[in-house]
């Protein structure tokens, strides 16, 4: 079964090598994203728990404390408290944003390289078409060339098809995870204009300038940011 697999593969000509590459590296990107989404901490943790470290900070924990922590730490407004979710959000976001770009471009490549293997069996059967020869010898030229035109294609499109998959459900993740980043961001700011009993009000609600220093924020934020 092993060598006629490998008789199959082999038959689809050079193509099939980079085809196999983009395959792997397309599949552990795929996988890794995947896993590091599905470890992030606001999935284990209910409602009423994170509501509690919002209203108490110095009970959170883990990623999810820290972000309550930072975006409450001497915060004077609410349009502060904004801000600083801004900061998380262009922290955590961005990298995930890459590494699905990434495997978006593997899975797009797949099937170019398939047609590639296309156009190179095709030029290796009228080149067998233009040699000519003896019947057996002229057969055989062609069926290589037509291996080699059908098979990269054929794998290009199998290792796409699950790519695509793959990215609608890392999609689906990144989306779950920056809605919990504005429910806790909408949550913290309800809160906080309750305990000062600020009213709404637009003005009060636009960004100022963080009160911790750059350096401060990315030594507090970088456990949440892994970028690619």
């Amino acid at each position: 079964m092993i060598e006629r697999i490998l008789h199959i593969w082999a038959a689809g000509g050079w193509v099939m090598w980079p085809l196999l590459a983009l395959a792997v590296m397309m599949f552990l990107t795929a996988v890794k994203l995947w896993l590091e989404l599905g470890r992030r901490q606001y999935r284990r943790v209910d409602e009423a728990t994170w509501k509690t470290w919002v209203r108490k900070p110095e009970k959170g924990q883990g990623e999810v404390g820290e972000v309550i922590r930072y975006t409450q730490d001497e915060a004077r407004s609410a349009g502060e408290i904004s801000t600083r979710f801004a900061e998380v959000n262009a922290l955590t976001l961005p990298p995930i944003d890459r590494q699905i770009q990434t495997l978006g471009t593997f899975v797009a490549a797949a099937p170019l390289v398939g047609l590639l293997g296309t156009v190179f069996g095709m030029l290796v059967t009228f080149q067998a078409l233009s040699a000519g020869g003896g019947g057996g010898q002229l057969t055989e030229a062609l069926a290589a060339g037509i291996s080699q035109a059908l098979f990269p294609p054929e794998v290009g499109l199998c290792i796409a098809l699950p790519g695509l998959i793959f990215i609608q459900l890392i999609k689906r993740r990144r989306q779950e995870f920056e809605v919990f980043l504005a429910r806790l961001e909408s949550y913290t700011v309800q809160w906080n204009r309750a305990q000062t009993r600020t009213p709404f009000s637009p003005a009060l609600d636009q960004p100022v300038a963080p009160a911790v220093k750059p350096a401060a924020v990315t030594t507090v934020l970088t456990p949440l940011a892994q970028p690619a």
